[in-house]
């Protein structure tokens, strides 16, 4: 009987073929010749290392390719490969540097992966409006590369070289978001090709002021939407001034409790600092392996300051005071650049430093958030939880903004390990949402966090979501099976 439910569900789909066992096929010939008709012969694979390098990302979830991949080179080219997987039932999974955390990209009922990295032009940079306008190939270190003599530059900093419009889908934030906010304060207009190929501009086409009153904010909802509602082929951003100075910092501490009260003591001083981050004991001592360095092994707090000389001495001098009021000592500052990117190096290598822990062994990364004032309690217990776990794991975050991870490394073919990993995850993320906080601040829901999202939103906010989804999608095959 089951047999027969699934083939009466999947010949709804006439884009495919099915073995007599009832499991997954190919895409037919002639559908693989209509996409080669709207992008190219080259710019289509059915290759099975292609397919298998576009269905997982750096997540523990397990690799589920797609049936084909494509690399349109334009916006009219997405709009009308959207046009031709609609009308044939096909699901669509859009595809940027693979870099996400959450099983985004895994084609969990197979269908066409739309990889956007060859749509890679900055098309207008507006100095005098601090804006620019990217298509979704534009990683965030080749922005900023290229707006390195005007001035300007983009903050939003998840650590991997990322997509800016995989950012925006993802909702990603990173290191500096105390000070300048996450891609959701730092766009300003989106080009969306909806389910079917209509083209939307969520602020209008060619707009790019700060603020608006008019109607519902179409932008915010793209931003976290997880390629669920449509594919975004251009971003508008915010851009900001490159600090007249710079200086960073290492501050070490007795304890968890200790680095976390300097924290909330830091931020209730209004010192203005950009970045501030937090790794355990554990995480340092990875970091020092796997990156050279020569910390102490201790709770460690990672700062970085931006703003004019004096306005640095001054937070410095404040930021040195709390810190050692609370134990802080072992205190470095880096005001070279070159030791500075090395010191943020380290950091966002963290990931990596984690995994060379076990090596062969994947790794998994929670991120909740909480309220500033709950910090200190959460990181505290969850401390202690990790050892008890006996899982391998660190602790990292960025804990300016409450938001928090910790790495788990673990042998992905051993069931056990794998459970109490699924179990220390889902026991942190319904503590922080005890504590008024939530099951991720910057990774997304993905396949792994929607019971949890159902938890945190509850019944109404589910629902509403669910009624968005279907007014934009009614036949439910963008990136299907992911965050709802």
């Amino acid at each position: 009987m089951a047999c027969l439910l699934r083939a009466a569900t999947w010949r709804l789909l006439p884009w495919r073929g099915y073995c007599s066992r009832g499991t997954k096929g190919e895409l037919n010939e002639s559908f693989v010749e209509a996409l080669k008709a709207v992008v190219g012969s080259p710019h289509v694979s059915t290759a099975a290392a292609v397919r298998e390098q576009h269905g997982h990302d750096e997540s523990m979830h397990r690799c589920q390719p797609p049936d084909a991949v494509v690399w349109p080179q334009n916006v009219e080219q997405v709009s009308k490969l959207a046009a031709l997987c609609y009308d044939q039932g096909v699901p669509i999974i859009p595809f940027g540097t693979g870099t996400g955390l959450e099983g985004g990209v895994c084609a969990v009922q197979g269908g066409v992966c739309v990889n956007l990295t060859h749509m890679d032009r900055i098309l207008q940079l507006n100095l005098e409006d601090f804006s620019v306008l990217v298509e979704p190939g534009v990683t965030r270190k080749t922005l900023n590369t290229h707006l390195r003599d005007s001035g300007l530059w983009f903050p939003v900093d998840p650590g991997a070289d990322a997509s800016l419009c995989g950012m925006v889908a993802t909702g990603a934030s990173g290191t500096n978001a105390v000070r300048y906010g996450t891609m959701r304060d730092n766009v300003l207009n989106l080009e969306v090709v909806l389910p079917g190929g209509r083209l939307l501009h969520t602020a209008g086409p060619g707009r790019h002021f700060r603020k608006s009153a008019a109607g519902y904010n179409l932008t915010g909802l793209f931003v976290g939407s997880e390629g669920t509602l449509g594919l975004i082929t251009a971003a508008t951003l915010r851009l900001h001034p490159v600090p007249e100075a710079t200086v960073a910092a290492t501050c070490a501490f007795p304890n968890i409790r200790a680095a976390v009260d300097s924290t909330v003591h830091i931020l209730q001083a209004a010192v203005p600092v950009a970045r501030i981050e937090f790794l355990d004991d554990a995480m340092i001592d990875a970091c020092n392996r796997y990156s050279k360095l020569n910390c102490c092994v201790a709770p460690t707090l990672f700062l970085e300051f931006h703003g004019s000389e004096q306005a640095l001495a001054e937070q410095v001098q404040r930021t040195e005071e709390i810190t050692r009021h609370n134990g802080g000592s072992n205190f470095s500052w880096a005001e070279e650049a070159e030791e500075r990117s090395r010191l943020w190096a380290a950091r966002h290598n963290a990931w990596y430093a984690a995994l060379a822990l076990r090596p062969g062994c994947k790794g998994y990364s929670t991120d909740v958030c909480v309220p500033i004032s709950r910090l200190p309690e959460i990181l505290v217990q969850t401390k202690e939880n990790l050892k008890a776990s006996g899982l391998t794991g660190v602790i990292a975050g960025h804990v300016g903004d409450g938001n928090f991870h910790c790495i788990l490394v673990a042998d992905q073919e051993d069931p056990e390990e794998l459970l109490r990993i699924t179990t220390f995850s889902k026991q942190l993320a319904r503590h922080a949402l005890a504590l008024h906080g939530t099951c991720t601040g910057e990774h997304g829901i993905g396949l792994g966090k929607r019971q949890l999202l159902q938890e945190e939103v509850g019944a109404v906010g589910i629902e509403t979501m669910r009624q968005l989804k279907a007014t934009l999608d009614p036949r439910g095959l963008m990136n299907p099976g992911k965050v709802l």
